[in-house]
């Protein structure tokens, strides 16, 4: 039990917390500058930080990523609360800490959009998610970034051979092979 895909696995609660302060984290974090965003940034000008590249623009989205889909907002409600179940199955094997940290990113950013599908205007299901941070090539917030860290981390952990239990499939193989 001293191989090194036996080290890297960690007792199963206390992946689960770190999966679920990392979620917390982020979904305060998110709601917290959505806050800001619309008591500072709502019928206000945008404000350039670096140029043109990036900066600060108000924008209600009732869409996805780059507003696809906002004449079917009440899919997406739907969706998030799938992948939270699917997260919850998942995560009875977990033991890695990539993938707890990947998978916390993951939740809370779904987390902080649902909440604005949830409770913003125009309506419950219907809400539009408050996007500010305009890198130019479109509006995000801090839940999308930390869903797209979220999608980073979990395709790295995955080409390095990093099982959610904590194993490494690429030795699992390579011992089959043997």
């Amino acid at each position: 039990m001293n191989d090194p895909a036996s080290r890297v696995k960690r007792p199963r609660a206390a992946m689960m917390a770190l999966l679920f302060t990392i979620a917390a984290v982020v979904l305060v974090i998110d709601q917290f500058t959505k806050f800001l965003a619309v008591s500072l940034l709502e019928d206000q000008p945008p404000v350039p930080v670096i140029g043109s590249l990036a900066g600060f623009t108000f924008y209600r989205n009732p869409g996805a990523a780059l507003g696809l889909g906002s004449s079917v907002t009440w899919i997406f409600p739907i969706i998030a609360i799938g992948v939270f179940v699917a997260i919850l199955v998942i995560s009875r094997k977990l033991g890695s800490r990539a993938w707890a940290i990947g998978l916390g990113l993951l939740l809370g950013g779904l987390f902080g959009n649902l909440v604005d599908r949830l409770f913003r205007e125009p309506a419950f299901l219907h809400g539009a998610v408050v996007d500010f941070i305009d890198l130019s090539l479109f509006i995000c917030n801090v839940a999308d970034i930390a869903i797209s860290a979220a999608a980073v981390t979990l395709v790295i952990v995955s080409l390095r051979g990093i099982d959610i239990d904590g194993s490494d499939s690429t030795r699992v193989k390579e011992d089959s092979h043997d």
